[in-house]
């Protein structure tokens, strides 16, 4: 089969979740660097997000949709739970933290440090201090999700769980999202075990340009 090409920026939460699910599958690919709203983006994304995804001469956005391909048309382990109550739960999970959390969690927390709209670009406490208890509240709602069995959907490690990773790994930089994830015994052990598995360590990005 011709080989998958994932078109975006590494340092992207979503395209490192497409990276790491294909480490996970062990699909070879490559990485198209190109910018949001880039025509090359644009030409498989209407929006211009990232990431695009082109196999052959197919193309595919958005990353859950692109698992879902990965899923169907590779071999290797299941991105998504055969059981149908823990695949539901996987789709739940990844829809809440792509719809709701992404916005607390990176749009308005992290892009307050990494992309400050201050006069100096220092990081925007006003925007920190404003979201900063909502994002300790999610953080509370993802410790209670994988306390059970340490992951969100099921009993074992599926594209609900590649999706959230590459955001805790921001979120363990800035001290407030720090401390709050270093206070919830299960989120810790959880972001801290799944750090260490191979398709992650394989996908770590290069640092996030600020020009």
């Amino acid at each position: 089969m011709s080989s998958v090409e994932i078109i975006g920026l590494p340092q992207s939460t979503y395209l490192r979740a497409v990276r790491i699910a294909c480490e996970e599958k062990g699909v070879p690919y490559e990485i198209r660097p190109a910018r949001p709203h880039s025509p090359e983006i644009l030409a498989v994304h209407p929006l211009g997000k990232m990431p695009g995804f082109r196999h052959g001469d197919f193309e595919l956005c958005e990353s859950s949709a692109i698992a879902r391909y990965l899923d169907a048309a590779f071999a290797g382990p299941r991105l998504f739970p055969a059981d149908a109550r823990a695949g539901a739960v996987a789709e739940k999970w990844v829809s809440m933290v792509n719809t709701h959390m992404d916005r607390t969690l990176v749009r308005q927390y992290l892009f307050a440090y990494v992309f400050p709209q201050t006069p100096d670009k220092s990081p925007d406490r006003r925007a920190i201090d404003a979201v900063a208890d909502e994002m300790r509240a999610q953080l509370a709602l993802l410790d209670g999700a994988v306390a059970e069995t340490g992951y969100l959907a099921g009993d074992g490690y599926s594209f609900a769980d590649m999706n959230l990773m590459p955001i805790l790994a921001y979120l363990k930089q800035p001290p407030e999202s720090a401390e709050a994830i270093a206070a919830l015994p299960h989120l810790s052990a959880y972001a801290e075990r799944n750090a260490a598995r191979p398709s992650f360590l394989a996908t770590e990005p290069p640092p996030t340009p600020r020009g």
